[in-house]
């Protein structure tokens, strides 16, 4: 009998433990700030080569948190970002990698611009968001001014969690 108990007991202290599933989820948002500095990080690295553009940054479900225009940057900028940030954060991926999809019925679903120029916003294995860039000469050079923006707040997103 003493060793079927010691026999029981060892195998419930072998039987993996079942972690209970939590009723809610926990999601991870920029601040006000952070947006800004993104927004703010696109138009300066495109400010340096000497291009003025709009920029817009979406949340995880691309909901528009800041859109700035640069002084110059035709006001058509601010549409073209947020379409474009909008395909990138309900895709998870940046807007060159959507290219091929734009001419297909979903890539014409109102308010997806599904060309060159967002990237997402991502720290740590968190999905934060994205930003969108308009106005360079190509998608590429909004993409790099894109990516730009959102470089400046990965370090500190990476260091809070």
């Amino acid at each position: 009998m003493k060793k079927s108990l010691i026999l029981i007991v060892a195998l419930m202290a072998s039987a993996p433990v079942l972690a209970e599933e939590s009723p809610s989820i926990s999601i991870k948002r920029l601040t006000l700030e952070s947006a800004t500095r993104v927004a703010q990080g696109a138009i300066d690295a495109c400010r340096e080569k000497g291009i003025q553009i709009g920029a817009t940054v979406v949340d995880r479900n691309g909901i528009v948190q800041v859109a700035m225009r640069d002084t110059l940057a035709p006001t058509i900028t601010l549409d073209i970002s947020k379409g474009k940030a909008y395909a990138a954060a309900n895709f998870s991926v940046n807007s060159s990698l959507l290219v091929d999809r734009a001419n297909t019925a979903i890539g014409r679903a109102p308010g997806l611009i599904m060309s060159a120029g967002a990237v997402v916003i991502e720290a740590g294995g968190s999905f934060y968001g994205a930003v969108g860039v308009s106005g360079a000469p190509s998608g590429k050079t909004d993409e790099e001014c894109a990516a730009a923006g959102a470089q400046s707040v990965i370090e500190d997103l990476e260091m809070s969690m």
